[in-house]
């Protein structure tokens, strides 16, 4: 059965066939700064998990083990948002094969990102209300087993999506199509299944996050030793809240532009449009993981610093966890 003869019309909007971007020098510098960015906060992203690799503490360590995957995780998913990018702006088509990799990569880690914030949170819960369980609850072993089950959760609507265009229209792999999320869907319920699938993973997120903050706070009004670890755990709590905040700015970036694309009556407005959702909806709130949550690390920041500066200064030998 062939897509195009498909009884069912699919009317997600595939915005690059709407419009070709004209090059321009505007065009060009906005571009520029774009992929610059991107690059930057990629190499930030890059030194911040060699930091957390140089320290065998940071390896040995629960929270830091997620941090770390956090910040990896970003750092593909930013890759490969920019050269998607990048592939969009130049108005080339890729074979299906090749998108549905590029794609999967991109849909794995997106889903990942508010997974690992909820782990995170939990995490955090367990010490400060198990503190006498949490080396068992928390171990190495459990916290990179959950790291597995969150790839292995992220993964299998788009497995299932990927199966079933297998079984219905194998020769669709072979043809070339502009390398969106959106076009490789063939049936109306694969979008509804997707954007089902993407609110549970967000209001489940939400919701752990939610009990774990208000936990951790009435054990930390509760408590009389430890106030200071308590009061710590809050805090972080209270930035995965502001990062899964972020991360649903993440998740409005294709209904923005479908909107964007819908509304826009020249090229020009349009991508400007999508120019300013890629910057601050798509782009800016994955950068921000390491400002917001590695710098204010008293262990990480002058590691970190350290090798910023491309080692050079001093660097502490030994590091302390709480």
């Amino acid at each position: 059965m062939s897509v195009s003869n498909d009884s069912i019309v699919i009317y997600i909007i595939i915005h690059q066939q709407m419009f070709q971007p004209v090059l321009s020098e505007g065009l060009v510098s906005k571009v520029s700064f774009a992929i610059l960015m991107s690059l930057f906060f990629i190499y930030l992203n890059a030194i911040m998990v060699y930091t957390l690799w140089s320290k065998s503490v940071f390896k040995e360590t629960p929270r830091y083990i997620l941090f770390n995957h956090m910040l990896f995780n970003d750092l593909i998913q930013l890759f490969v948002t920019s050269l998607l990018y990048i592939l969009s702006l130049a108005y080339l088509k890729l074979v299906v094969a090749a998108c549905a990799f590029v794609i999967f990569v991109t849909s794995t880690t997106f889903l990942n990102a508010p997974l690992n914030l909820a782990v995170m949170s939990v995490e955090s819960y367990v010490a400060i209300t198990f503190p006498l369980r949490h080396a068992e609850i928390a171990s190495q072993k459990k916290t990179y087993i959950a790291i597995g089950i969150i790839w292995c959760t992220s993964m299998i609507q788009f497995i299932i999506d990927l199966f079933y265009v297998l079984l219905t229209d194998p020769t669709f792999f072979s043809s070339q199509i502009f390398c969106t999320r959106e076009g490789l869907f063939i049936k109306q319920w694969q979008l509804d299944a997707y954007q089902g699938v993407n609110m549970f993973y967000f209001v489940s997120v939400s919701v752990i996050i939610l009990f774990t903050y208000i936990r951790i706070l009435i054990t930390a009004r509760s408590i009389t030793s430890n106030k200071e670890s308590a009061a710590k755990a809050h805090k972080t709590v209270l930035l995965h809240i502001i990062q899964l905040g972020l991360c649903l700015t993440s998740f409005l970036y294709s209904i923005i532009e479908r909107a964007a694309a819908t509304s826009s009556t020249s090229t020009s407005l349009f991508m400007d449009l999508r120019y300013l959702n890629y910057l601050f909806v798509l782009i800016l709130p994955r950068c921000l993981s390491p400002l917001i949550y590695g710098l204010r690390d008293d262990c990480v920041r002058p590691l970190f610093i350290y090798y910023f500066r491309c080692a050079t200064g001093k660097s502490r030998s030994t590091v302390y966890v709480q």
